[in-house]
């Protein structure tokens, strides 16, 4: 307590005393008991109240010990597996050793992608991420003195690069390298890079490389099996110098369905590890094909032109129908083409309405335009004009899809009959109309976008002769097919609305990342959080399946499937109390990035620990290691002192002394008559 506050206690009490003197002594020159109590109960009240003004406070010191951290960081992924029992062994001598637990508090972590408390080491990780655990620790004990030490073989398979690691000053590193350093001669394979999809009848392209570890040249055969059959096969001749070889071909798609790619290398003789010798993916092989009817009752050369064009993309299948064709055959129909329809198009123009298929409209000489006004579609066209020469003219602002490719240069004009056009839905124009030199302000082919369908209209007949200007100016036809190829991209590109969405992979490498997401509208369209969505998963080949719920994220559904093994799943996912369901196929394949090393990676665990001012060592080192620890002066437990200003009174306390001083002198003066 500051010798101020002492004397304005004491002086306190002294105007305290005084006041009372003067009161009961001087004033009232009276000595009974009854003056002297009242005196008293006077001075107590009065002497509260001015330390209730003073508050007076002491300084209150305690010391503690604080001991530096020793942090052991335990790998936990399946290439330290084998060392397994020698880890475990090293984590008990460290924990009991007295001399490392007087001087340390010691805490345990394990680690395989991400960081956990250890409470037991199963080397199931399926990845390594070091950076990511010593990243993790530098918040954890940011203000604190820690010694870190990392038992792991070094070889990390994702995230940066472990041995750059910057530790802050109060954090030094020691590394323990665990397994076999020697460097063995290997052969490996690495990633496979190809398509998630391939189109039926197209070829495909899968990349990878062969790399060699090792001073002798050597031979091996590298071949690629799709479904377990060959593909491809050659011949690598690899040396110290040449230990690197890339491999890039083209597969044929020549089935639908999920293809399995591998890519294996013959072994070495003397090779320790052949885990990393193969490689396999999977790529699903689809026959998306857009399946498009045009309509027609005459026959005319754009039917051939028309067809040639579309179909120049093997995706997609034209078929040529009469207005009469029945409804059975147009059922699977994408895109509707209607070339001149008159009032006989009227079954399948109500069929494409109640469908809400796209269409594509294309008018000439024999279009009946009463039926066209009459659809209901949008569209009025005056008719009753004469034939005439029409041109087109390209609208550089046209927004829905990119057509600055398209050269309209020398092509002939079309004819048409049509007169002005009035549409009454949102549309753009793509070809404007030229006649007989001048600019009409007419749309020669537009585009209409109306709710969720879409609608193309070409007020003019003799496309077949833009094709042909097309081989003439370039001798090929690709100006005129991809123009067309565009639009038909364009109306086939809609899709209608589902309140259930998955969105999954249709292959993983590997369990690690096997994840499904959904999401759940009501039916406003808006994201339903308390839906209840589970999952059920099957093993095609072993038939058996498992159940599970879907958890709740931000704004999306999630299922963990990193339990599976490698092989072909179907799935259904279902709403509670919905009709709602989605259903899919997914492969996981066989590949283990764990097993890919042959050694460990020593010489970047020394790097980390000696750019953090730590050592490395090895599992025979362990006596070593603990002595270091154990007499390194740098550390050591530190004496830190804290000091809390405590008030002397309890104010609550002193309150209801002062209360009950007055109230009894106010009580005994009354009694006694003295008020």
């Amino acid at each position: 307590m500051e010798s101020k506050t002492v004397l304005y206690i004491i002086l306190a009490s002294i105007v305290a005393l005084g006041i009372v003197v003067f009161q009961y002594i001087y004033k009232q020159k009276a000595k009974s008991k009854i003056y002297l109590l009242l005196a008293f109960l006077r001075f107590i009240g009065i002497f509260g109240l001015l330390l209730l003004l003073i508050n007076p406070q002491f300084a209150q010191k305690t010391y503690t010990l604080e001991k530096p951290n020793l942090v052991i960081l335990a790998d936990n992924s399946t290439s330290v597996a084998e060392n397994g029992k020698e880890l475990n062994n090293i984590i008990s001598k460290i924990k009991a050793t007295k001399e490392l637990s007087n001087r340390f508090k010691i805490t345990d972590y394990k680690f395989g992608s991400d960081l956990n408390i250890l409470d037991s080491l199963t080397f199931k990780g399926k990845n390594t991420n070091i950076h990511n655990s010593l990243s993790a620790l530098k918040d954890v004990y940011a203000r604190e003195q820690m010694v870190t030490l990392i038992l792991s073989d070094g070889n990390q398979t994702i995230g940066e690069d472990y041995s750059y690691f910057k530790a802050e000053r109060n954090n030094t590193i020691y590394s323990m390298v665990l397994g076999d350093t020697t460097k063995y001669k290997d052969i490996s394979v690495g990633p496979i890079q190809t398509n998630k999809y391939a189109f039926l009848k197209n070829k495909f392209p899968l990349e990878t490389y062969v790399s060699y570890q090792g001073n002798t040249p050597v031979s091996v055969f590298v071949s690629v099996k799709m479904n377990g059959k060959i593909v491809h096969r050659e011949n690598l001749k690899l040396n110290s110098d040449v230990n690197f070889k890339a491999i890039s071909i083209q597969v044929d798609a020549n089935s639908v369905g999920i293809k399995n790619l591998e890519v294996k290398v013959s072994p070495l003789a003397e090779e320790r590890n052949i885990k990393n010798n193969r490689r396999s993916t999977s790529i699903e092989v689809i026959d998306e094909k857009t399946k498009i009817a045009l309509v027609s009752d005459i026959l005319h050369p754009d039917l051939g032109a028309l067809k040639k064009a579309i179909e120049s993309n093997e995706q997609r299948e034209v078929s040529i129908f009469k207005s009469s064709a029945s409804k059975n055959v147009l059922e699977d129909v994408d895109l509707f083409i209607f070339y001149q329809p008159t009032a006989k198009f009227k079954q399948s123009f109500d069929f494409a309405k109640s469908k809400n298929a796209n269409t594509f409209i294309i008018t000439g000489s024999q279009t009946d335009y009463t039926f066209i006004n009459n659809s209901n579609i949008g569209i009025e066209i005056e008719n009753g004009y004469p034939q005439q020469e029409i041109f087109g003219l390209l609208n550089n602002a046209f927004t829905k899809y990119d057509t600055a490719s398209f050269d309209l240069t020398d092509f002939p004009p079309l004819i048409s009959d049509a007169g002005p056009i009035l549409i009454t839905s949102p549309f753009e124009t793509l070809l404007g109309t030229q006649i007989k030199g001048l600019n009409v302000q007419q749309p020669l082919l537009s585009v209409i976008d109306e709710n969720s369908s879409k609608r193309a209209l070409l007020l003019g007949e003799n496309l077949w002769k833009w094709r042909v200007q097309t081989y003439r100016n370039t001798n090929e036809f690709i100006n005129f097919d991809e123009f067309i190829g565009n639009l038909i991209r364009y109306l086939t590109s809609s899709k209608n609305k589902s309140r259930l969405n998955v969105d999954y992979e249709k292959v993983y490498q590997g369990s690690s990342n096997a994840v499904i997401t959904a999401t759940y509208f009501d039916e406003a369209f808006l994201f339903d959080q308390n839906a209840k969505i589970r999952i059920q998963v099957t093993n095609k080949e072993a038939q058996k399946s498992q159940t599970s719920p879907m958890v709740l994220k931000n704004g999306y559904f999630e299922a963990d499937l990193t339990n599976l093994v490698a092989g072909e799943y179907e799935f259904i996912v279902s709403v509670e109390k919905e009709s709602k369901t989605a259903k899919g196929t997914f492969v996981i394949s066989e590949f283990d990035m764990e097993n890919q090393f042959v050694s460990s990676d020593n010489l970047k665990m020394e790097k980390l620990a000696v750019n953090s001012g730590g050592k490395v060592f090895y599992p025979s080192q362990i006596e070593d290691l603990i002595n270091d620890l154990s007499t390194n002066k740098a550390y050591v437990p530190t004496e830190k002192g804290t000091e809390n200003i405590v008030s002397l009174i309890d104010f609550k306390k002193l309150l209801a002394i002062i209360i009950i001083a007055f109230t009894a002198e106010w009580f005994i003066r009354k009694y006694n008559g003295l008020i």
